[in-house]
């Protein structure tokens, strides 16, 4: 499955219309989680006849096309299934209990309610919505793909405009020659990360280099008075710096994790919980500024694609334990060098590297994105961007046109 995102361009009045759409799938959302809290034990099908009933009930949900009304009540329903599979799995952290959401940014259409032009460089909603026509600039060109091929159609409000992407149900694997490389890697705060190689790659640190920008535009927002459209305003330009980060740290894990997949037949790294280490308030801005969840997700990605292996490891003790003769040697995050009784010496992320591969290549025979710790709660397969736009386990990204 591959996902194409193109620029909308239309008038105010399209973008309210598509607004008005956000809000309405976000109302019958919102609608199926308080009726599964009122009756627990309901399945998809009772959520499907609830959104009937609101059809009949509310002129501005039937407005809205009966697809995307369905893909409002899968979105609701995979956060359900979502929380009662983390409760038979017995978590120890939080389980997930469905919230309601108050800022919708995206509303999805299945395979009606929507026409693409014969230039395939316009789409057409046909809902009561009052949407219409929509220009697509990008750089894709959906000619190569048939309309049967195309599974949702989904728009989204960012703070620099709106988008439309489509979901094409086509083969990504791609076929290549064996290098016979491994490679460990061991991900960190100075380097992005430090590859049982020894080689370097360095951290571009976007949010620090836009940190200036970002505390300026946050101080025209506090300035403006509230509720007022210059306010508005400033929120935007603010979003916009915050958008163009995330978009640079995005961009730079996929094309490292692109070469590095396409370099090496096993791929090691470490099977890291973000959430808990963004706990220590003192590493929070740096751990989430490197990027270390985009990068594996990419990791997985592009492994699945080019037939490579990924494999995720326990990362206790990699970087206490030699390399050499597997003694573990204490140290604080502070010492940057290890310094072995034996007459071992190396750099702490190298050596944290080489730990990493050998516990990937201590696993004969296993293939794709395992866990090697059998406690561990990491993911054990891996993500396929765009596998299902309603209820996928992970995030949803796009290849760049540029890979």
């Amino acid at each position: 499955m591959l996902v194409i995102e193109f620029k909308a361009k239309g008038k105010t009045t399209q973008y309210k219309s598509v607004d008005e759409a956000i809000k309405t799938a976000q109302f019958i959302r919102n609608k199926c989680v308080r009726f599964w809290m009122d009756n627990r034990g309901v399945g998809q099908k009772e959520l499907y006849r609830l959104s009937t009933a609101l059809r009949d009930e509310f002129s501005f949900v039937k407005a809205l096309n009966s697809s995307a009304c369905q893909a409002s009540v899968e979105r609701a329903y995979s956060g359900i299934a979502r929380f009662y599979e983390n409760c038979k799995k017995a978590m120890a952290r939080k389980k997930g209990y469905p919230k309601f959401k108050k800022n919708c940014r995206s509303v999805e259409y299945k395979t009606s309610g929507w026409k693409l032009s014969e230039t395939r460089k316009q789409i057409t909603f046909t809902d009561k919505k009052g949407i219409g026509k929509l220009k697509l600039k990008g750089t894709w060109d959906l000619n190569f793909y048939q309309l049967e091929q195309i599974k949702r159609v989904r728009l989204i409000r960012r703070a620099d405009g709106y988008y439309v992407q489509f979901l094409i149900s086509v083969d990504t694997k791609v076929e290549t020659q064996p290098t016979g490389k491994t490679i460990g890697l061991d991900v960190g705060l100075k380097e992005f990360y430090t590859d049982s190689n020894g080689h370097n790659e360095p951290s571009p640190k976007f949010y620090r280099l836009g940190e200036k920008q970002l505390k300026l535009r946050q101080r025209r927002v506090s300035r403006k008075k509230k509720g007022s459209a210059n306010r508005r305003k400033a929120v935007n330009r603010l979003g916009r710096v915050h958008l163009n980060i995330s978009r640079q740290r995005e961009e730079h894990a996929k094309r490292v994790a692109r070469c590095v997949i396409r370099s090496n037949d096993l791929v090691a790294y470490e099977d890291l919980r973000i959430k808990n280490l963004v706990k220590n308030h003192c590493l929070a801005k740096s751990i989430n500024d490197a990027g270390w969840y985009q990068f594996r997700k990419w990791l997985e990605y592009f492994g699945r694609k080019f037939g490579k292996i990924t494999v995720g490891v326990n990362p206790a003790y990699t970087s206490q334990e030699c390399s050499n003769c597997g003694v573990v040697v204490k140290k604080s995050l502070s010492v940057r060098t290890h310094v072995c009784e034996c007459g071992f010496i190396l750099d702490r992320d190298w050596n944290a590297a080489i730990n990493i591969l050998k516990l990937a290549l201590s696993t004969v025979g296993h293939t794709g994105t395992w866990v090697l710790d059998p406690n561990a709660t990491g993911d054990l397969t891996s993500t396929l961007i765009g596998a299902v736009l309603s209820g996928q386990v992970e995030s949803l990204n796009e290849e760049s046109p540029l890979l």
